[in-house]
């Protein structure tokens, strides 16, 4: 099962990429946890600086942005 989180405060763009995360999942058919953490030293200790930040299988796969419905299923994809 993969293990995807979304680290960022709590923004609109965290819950975005959080939602596109759970339809990724939904398309693709896959079993995936999705979990939004908002640990500030939780965040720190995967380096991310710039939120909202992507990570699969303890991978930081993105920051800073919000990426497309296709980009977030490419890294999930990735991952598998």
């Amino acid at each position: 099962m993969l293990k995807i989180k979304v680290l960022g405060s709590g923004c609109a763009n965290c819950h975005k990429v959080e939602a596109l995360a759970k339809q990724a999942i939904a398309q693709l058919g896959v079993e995936a946890q999705v979990e939004l953490v908002t640990d500030l030293q939780t965040i720190l200790r995967y380096g991310v600086m710039s939120t909202p930040g992507i990570v699969i299988n303890d991978q930081v796969v993105s920051t800073g942005r919000v990426p497309a419905p296709s980009q977030i299923t490419t890294m999930i994809t990735n991952a598998l």
